[in-house]
């Protein structure tokens, strides 16, 4: 919400001396986030003066039209003479009153003018457009035209209100109320400790029986509905200069008279309006819910289908507009067409509802059709409001386009009473820790509009502008925060000596610091996807993970979800690095992934009176998903850069599988390495990692090169690499206990061995037959080779060299015992695999 300084101090009498900046850390004292203070002509120097076009000239010769013109600017220049200026906008005409800059001046940006030849010409000066003069979008997308009874020579910055300082305020879901000047005027005269003039304290004429007629069918969805109408409107009438900056300052565009005034009431009073030609205005106005498969055309120009649930407002044809979020092109106001005599809406209905907040919120989702309006109505507006914004539209409409008000007045009203809360008149002070009293909390509650009674234990009664205000501890946090949150005194926690780190968030960062020393990059993702990324990662239609925990309220419609995998997320950063130049990459991400649990169960509400007990908290756990953690590394470009040590070379699917063997052994847990198949890894290079658990072997994760076909559908970098491992289950199974190595002061003895097996035979299967056959001796095993030639091995076979280390506790092994377990190893090797000894 941006909020001019002029404008708030119309309502709130603030010091002169006062500026933005001082506004801005009292707001944020009170618990607003005025995140910027913009200084509105903070660069801009004079002289700036309003001009009168006298001639135009035409220059030729030109790639681009260019017109050399006089100007009248009275005695701004000094001696009264014409102003000749060279300008290329064709949007004025002789006799209209301009912005004219002149020499000496300096305009936004730090823009210079001075005198210059250009065109053949000397351009004393310059005509203005309202980008030049940093205004914003004004619509024209050319010169600045002022009204015909504009002042020649009068200083244009004072008139257009060029110099102002604006404050930008994040105004968070709960305080709707602050999406207008009204109620940041209200939160700054608290903050001052001042009075305020509020703007919707109208006299606002009763409802009769002449007011144009409407019918609410769904009272649930809009308890209040005000309808007043206004006649022979002037269809030249334009919105006047302050109307406009106004509009401009807050961040929005002028558009037409009608439309603006209720721009500007909106803004004023936080109470989104409608303006709806009466001429095009068929029948009796309704207020219900659409019926399946209606379509409305919207006034941006889209016909959009409408929902069942949508709340719309109908006339005598059907839906005319999309309720709390955005009118309907068929009654929307005409803009006055000068080659068209009577052109233009000269009699207007005015609509000030108020609309139920979840039926804007989703329908303007479900459309994808965010609105000021709607903005407003989702956040909570003040019901009560409406009548006042409704008769505040049409003085204004009077006043400006000399029309006429009718008599009628119609308010349709859901009956509601007024939301009252019980609260103990110390319960602030018990929140706060700080001894408040029950004056002082009686009268913070009445600086925000509650109606307080009671001694001990006080009946408040919230203000119609605060439905975010609706239990106790709502009371007692304004209390506190306008009592100062930096008033709080603070205490640092005394943890108990001797706990730090739990064994599990141990493991979490060895692991992050192993794969970031192993030249992993940590990558933090969003836990939300799309369904369609499970056909992109190539998974059966029956694959668990597809099973997935569908939010009710998801940040993105096109990501309902939560993962059930950490790929999608690091998937998405690499083709998003790679996209902007980084080739070389090498990511990881330690996160949770969520499962649904078979039986769905709701959550209870836990009490913020009281701890919650350990049986409320088990329910609590119960009704939740399974939230194991996984870790997951992608990987692509070059592994080992090029230079003078030599030529580098690419990663692949054999540096996934260190990856994981490198989480592995920080988690203390013998990995299981074979040859697999799932999802998006490639067939022929995917690595099916293991761990037995209670005796029984299970799958943790897959590591290898990713599918050419999820590669091209994802637009990631050839050869691509990916690994994920479930983290939980290799803590589970893993010892942590630090092991200190062994040296043994007696030699090794090293044998190798190659063995020629069938080529499906996987070599994970023959290491293991080979440590096994080998006993206690053996110390280590590596696979240091693997040949293919049929005409050598046989067609379909292949040979694996291992290297075997032999090594004893207590003695120096003679040959004769390291061959002899060399011959075990491949007699069992013989057995289980049908391995033949090569040569």
């Amino acid at each position: 919400m941006r909020v001019p300084l002029s404008w708030l101090r119309e309502y709130v009498d603030l010091p002169a001396t006062e500026t933005g900046r001082d506004v801005q850390a009292k707001l944020i004292s009170a618990g607003l986030e005025v995140e910027t203070v913009e200084h509105l002509g903070a660069d801009l120097k004079g002289p700036l003066v309003v001009g009168q076009v006298l001639t135009i000239e035409e220059l030729e010769g030109f790639k681009k039209p260019i017109r050399f013109c006089t100007v009248e600017v009275g005695r701004a220049n000094g001696t009264g003479e014409p102003q000749e200026i060279v300008c290329g906008a064709r949007n004025f005409s002789v006799g209209d009153k301009v912005v004219v800059v002149l020499p000496g001046a300096t305009l936004p940006g730090g823009f210079s003018i001075s005198a210059r030849k250009t065109y053949g010409k000397t351009s004393h000066g310059m005509i203005c457009s309202s980008d030049e003069l940093g205004m914003g979008d004004d619509g024209t997308h050319g010169i600045i035209v002022l009204p015909p009874e504009t002042e020649v020579g009068k200083d244009a910055v004072e008139l257009l209100e060029l110099v102002d300082e604006v404050l930008d305020i994040a105004v968070t879901a709960n305080r709707g109320d602050c999406l207008s000047i009204r109620g940041v005027a209200r939160e700054t005269a608290i903050a001052y400790g001042l009075p305020l003039r509020d703007p919707a304290l109208l006299d606002v004429p009763g409802p009769n029986a002449y007011g144009y007629p409407v019918k609410v069918s769904d009272p649930a969805g809009c308890d209040r509905f005000t309808a007043r109408t206004v006649t022979g409107l002037s269809p030249e009438a334009r919105s006047p200069i302050w109307l406009q900056r106004r509009l401009q300052k807050v961040g929005m565009r002028p558009i037409s008279l009608a439309v603006d005034v209720t721009n500007y009431v909106m803004m004023e009073l936080g109470q989104p309006l409608h303006a709806y030609d009466r001429g095009q205005v068929q029948g009796t106005i309704g207020v219900r819910r659409a019926q399946e498969g209606e379509k409305i055309v919207t006034l941006d120009g889209v016909e959009r289908k409408l929902h069942a649930e949508d709340l719309v407002i109908t006339d005598d044809r059907g839906p005319i507009g999309l309720a709390g979020v955005m009118g309907g092109a068929d009654t929307e106001i005409a803009d006055h067409d000068p080659s068209e005599e009577g052109a233009g809406t000269t009699d207007v209905i005015i609509e000030a509802a108020h609309f139920d907040q979840v039926a804007v919120a989703r329908t303007a989702r479900r459309h994808k059709l965010s609105s000021e309006a709607s903005r407003r109505f989702e956040r909570g507006v003040d019901p009560q409001a409406a009548s006042a914004a409704a008769q505040r539209t049409v003085d204004l409409l009077v006043l400006l386009a000399g029309g006429t008000a009718e008599a009628g007045v119609t308010e349709v009203i859901a009956p509601s009473a007024p939301h009252t809360i019980t609260v103990a008149a110390d319960h602030p002070d018990r929140v706060a820790g700080v001894t408040y009293g029950r004056e002082t909390v009686v009268r913070r509650l009445q600086e925000v509009g509650c109606d307080v009674y009671g001694q001990d234990e006080l009946i408040v009664t919230v203000p119609s502008w605060r439905p975010d205000l609706t239990d106790p501890n709502d009371l007692a946090e304004e209390v506190i925060r306008l009592e100062g949150y930096e008033n709080l005194p603070s205490t640092l926690p005394r943890p108990p000596a001797g706990r730090g780190l739990t064994g599990r968030q141990r493991l979490h960062r060895r692991i992050g610091r192993a794969l970031a020393g192993a030249g992993y990059v940590e990558a933090l993702n969003y836990p939300f996807v799309s369904e369609q990324v499970f056909d992109q990662l190539g998974l059966e239609a029956d694959d668990p993970a597809r099973r997935v925990v569908k939010l009710v309220n998801p940040l993105s419609d096109e990501e309902p979800a939560l993962r059930t995998s950490l790929l999608p997320g690091l998937l998405a950063a690499l083709r998003r690095n790679d996209g902007r130049g980084s080739h070389d990459l090498a990511l990881f991400e330690t996160g949770l992934v969520f499962q649904p649990r078979d039986a769905a169960r709701a959550a209870a509400n836990l009490p913020v009176d009281r701890r919650p007990s350990p049986d409320d908290i088990a329910a609590l756990n119960a009704a939740l998903p399974d939230q194991p953690r996984h870790v997951a590394v992608v990987l692509a470009g070059a592994r080992e850069q090029a230079g003078w040590w030599g030529k580098g070379r690419p990663a692949d699917w054999a540096d996934a599988v260190e990856a994981a063997r490198t989480v592995a052994r920080e988690a203390g847990a013998e990995l299981g390495i074979r040859k697999g198949q799932y999802g998006p890894w490639h067939p022929g290079r995917c690595a099916e990692l293991t761990v037995t658990v209670d005796g029984a072997e299970r799958v943790v994760g897959h590591a290898g090169e990713l599918h050419p076909r999820v590669v091209k559908t994802l637009g990631l970098p050839a050869r691509a690499c990916a690994t994920e491992l479930d983290l939980d289950v290799l803590e589970r199974v893993g010892d942590t206990v630090p092991q200190a190595p062994s040296i043994s002061t007696f030699p090794v003895a090293t044998q190798d061995v190659a063995l020629v097996v069938d080529a499906y035979v996987p070599a994970s299967d023959v290491e293991a037959a080979l440590r096994e056959g080998a006993g206690e001796l053996l110390e280590s095993i590596r696979l240091f080779d693997v040949y293919e030639n049929a005409e050598q091995l046989g067609e379909g076979r292949k040979s694996l060299a291992y290297a075997l280390r032999f090594r004893a506790d207590d003695r120096t092994l003679t040959v004769d015992e390291a061959s002899a377990a060399r011959e075990a190893a491949v007699a069992l090797a013989t057995d289980r695999t049908g391995a033949v000894l090569r040569g």
